[in-house]
């Protein structure tokens, strides 16, 4: 990747804005604006120029990114719906249930623990960002009380979808009301659909089937449809198998039945996302952090599993890859994005880690075209493969590879920009998009086939004007299907695997969960956790409760494992910039001390033994001297923080 520096403006004509502040009412901007409309600049224009110069505060009004989805849940499990939003200023939150306010709901994510059957409603989330402020969209929740009622108890489920409820089996006599209940749960809430003989029944469309007075003499088929993303998924079907004396009986078994819809599904889908930025022997770079949490938010509102890294070296990205293979298997979208320095060379794409010489060679890098051998063997469906890297030979490799692929119709690639051209990210003094993710991000939720998703990010690009001759996407496909990243997940044969799968990436990415710590002066802190990445981790502090006679306070996170290369003059910040977080600062919440530990995977051991806890406290009565005390309760920081985060990728 290069920088570029794109102006839009003459000196001459900046001076004369400027000088409209001499002027009563005068307004440089406005002169400005003026200036741009009489040369045909759009508001396009005006958006790229801005960004450009790292002025992106303000074109960011209050919006919404991620809107809380419905789902349907089994009573006594966890229920968390998420909002999360984007201002100029930091964002606040207030849920409501109905008309009602949630008690203490002023995060991002809304979490009931244990939900009951009284919290099943209709939810909405209230963004504040200064005077402005917008509603998210209503997100249903439906709790069903599944162990009270059959005897059942569904563990490990971590929102995947799956019938919990099955018609059961009965003996009717002609005339008799026939009654039936499917149940499942999943999120998005599921749609239900009753069928007779495949044809749909009118207004059946609740968990619960009522028909009065059933008086059929003939044998008939009754299923229960249950939808997620327009994807019929395990339903059952009533089938009656015999007769019996004394009049009319029909015996009904469960049995399964094949889809009505002819749509392709993915039994999974796992996105890879790596993006370094700072590299020891090489230019560094500030696009890939903002590219790969940008992607990462998209991708999961797409139900990937995403594993999302910084900055790794070259062990890492192997071990980082090995583990990403782990995660699939037949019938897989696979989807990997690389932010970074790289090169190509005879038709083979490589990715330079942070740690590469220079100068480097193949031996010192990751080739795709490598990875996508070993995809093939995991007999994927899609293999999607977005690099946004510099293509230029690199003189200094004169080696061929000889990766032998596969010839199969399901792979996709999309080049930042053409064979022996370079990528750019734009100069500026924040933290913006790289040029191939700026246009990206816009349509990578559009409901298209991934190559149309291409060819629309590629047509944006073109009229860019600071790239205009410098960097064009460039799409391979040999695609035979119509594939899309919005594809519905229907795991089939392979739901075991799938769900092992999931349990594999979700204990990878499981945090520890905050808590409240009792010292023995008498004070009380909340310690909290988010994650960033999946390989960077913010821990933060605030005080509870102060004693009295104590005039200030403040909780410490020290002694952290010499397996990271923490610089404590950024730790325990009193602002998250201050400490380097800058994509998940308004999420957050305030008035705490942050720290940012990154390079999680480098750890050796879990993460309970990587740091200790202090309080300094400013005492009234002793002369105004610092004193440090301990926790009470020392082992309670160990319950609690069993967490697996850096397991993923190993050391």
């Amino acid at each position: 990747m290069l920088t570029i520096t794109y102006m839009f403006s003459s000196s001459d004509d900046m001076e004369m804005c400027s000088l409209k502040v001499l002027e009563l009412e005068g307004s440089p901007s406005l002169m400005l604006l003026r200036l741009m409309g009489e040369r045909g600049c759009t508001t396009g224009h005006l958006m790229d120029y801005l960004q450009t110069l790292g002025n992106s505060e303000a074109l960011q009004s209050l919006q919404i990114l991620i809107q809380p989805q419905s789902v349907s849940i089994i009573c006594g499990h966890n229920l968390r719906l998420s909002c999360h939003a984007v201002g100029k200023s930091p964002v606040q939150y207030q849920w409501f249930k109905s008309k009602e306010e949630v008690p203490n709901s002023f995060s991002p994510d809304l979490v009931i623990s244990p939900v009951q059957m009284k919290d099943a409603g209709f939810y909405i989330c209230r963004v504040n960002c200064g005077d402005a402020f917008e509603f998210s969209h209503w997100a249903q929740v439906d709790v069903l009380n599944v162990t009270l009622c059959y005897g059942q108890s569904y563990h490990f489920l971590d929102g995947r979808q799956k019938v919990v409820i099955q018609p059961q089996s009965q003996r009717l006599h002609v005339g008799e009301d026939l009654q039936l209940e499917c149940g499942a749960v999943g999120r998005p809430i599921p749609r239900y659909q009753w069928h007779r003989n495949g044809v749909p029944i009118p207004n059946s469309t609740k968990r619960k089937l009522m028909v009065r007075g059933y008086g059929k003499k003939c044998f008939s088929f009754i299923a229960c449809l249950c939808v997620y993303f327009l994807f019929p998924l395990h339903f059952p079907v009533l089938k009656p198998c015999m007769s019996l004396i004394f009049g009319w009986y029909s015996f009904y078994y469960i049995h399964h039945f094949l889809p009505f819809m002819c749509l392709i599904p993915a039994t999974d889908k796992v996105a890879l996302l790596i993006g370094n930025l700072s590299y020891q022997n090489h230019p560094q770079l500030k696009a890939p952090m903002v590219d790969v949490y940008d992607l990462t938010n998209l991708l999961r509102q797409l139900n990937f599993k995403v594993v999302s890294l910084l900055d790794l070296t070259e062990s890492e990205m192997r071990n980082a890859v090995d583990e990403f293979l782990l995660l699939l298997h037949k019938g897989v979208y696979g989807l990997l994005y690389y932010a970074g320095h790289g090169y190509e060379n005879y038709g083979n794409s490589f990715m330079v880690p942070v740690d590469a010489p220079n100068p480097y060679r193949s031996a010192n890098c990751l080739c795709v075209q490598s990875i996508l051998k070993l995809m093939q063997e995991k007999e994927t469906d899609l293999n999607v493969f977005l690099l946004d890297m510099c293509r230029k030979r690199n003189i200094h490799d004169d080696s061929t590879s000889n990766v032998v692929l596969r010839v199969t119709a399901n792979i996709v690639f999309g080049y930042a920009t053409c064979q022996d051209a370079e990528a750019f990210e734009l100069s500026s003094t924040g933290f913006t998009n790289g040029v191939f993710v700026k246009f990206l991000k816009k349509r990578l939720l559009d409901d298209e086939k991934i190559t149309v998703v291409l060819d629309r990010v590629a047509e944006d690009m073109g009229q860019f004007d600071a790239t205009k001759g410098k960097q064009a996407l460039e799409i391979r496909s040999s695609l035979s299907e119509r594939r899309a990243l919005t594809d519905p997940i229907l795991p089939g044969d392979s739901a075991d695997l799938a769900h092992a799968h999931s349990r594999q990436w979700a204990k990878a990415h499981e945090l520890p969960e905050s808590m409240c710590l009792n010292f023995d002066c008498g004070a009380q802190i909340k310690l909290g956790f988010a994650a960033e990445f999946s390989n960077v981790l913010v821990i933060y502090t605030h005080i509870v409760k102060k004693p009295t006679d104590m005039s200030f306070c403040q909780a410490h996170v020290t002694d952290f494992s010499q397996d990271l290369d923490v610089d404590p003059k950024l730790m325990n910040r009193e602002t998250p910039e201050e400490t380097g977080i800058y994509l998940l600062s308004s999420s957050l919440p305030q008035h705490c001390l942050y720290t940012r530990l990154s390079s999680l995977q480098k750890l050796r051991v879990r993460i309970i033994n990587i740091y200790s806890i202090s309080l300094s406290v400013l005492d009234f009565g002793a002369g105004h001297n610092w004193r440090k005390y301990r926790v009470l309760d020392p082992a309670n920081i160990m319950v609690n923080l069993r967490s697996e985060t850096g397991e993923l990728i190993g050391a």
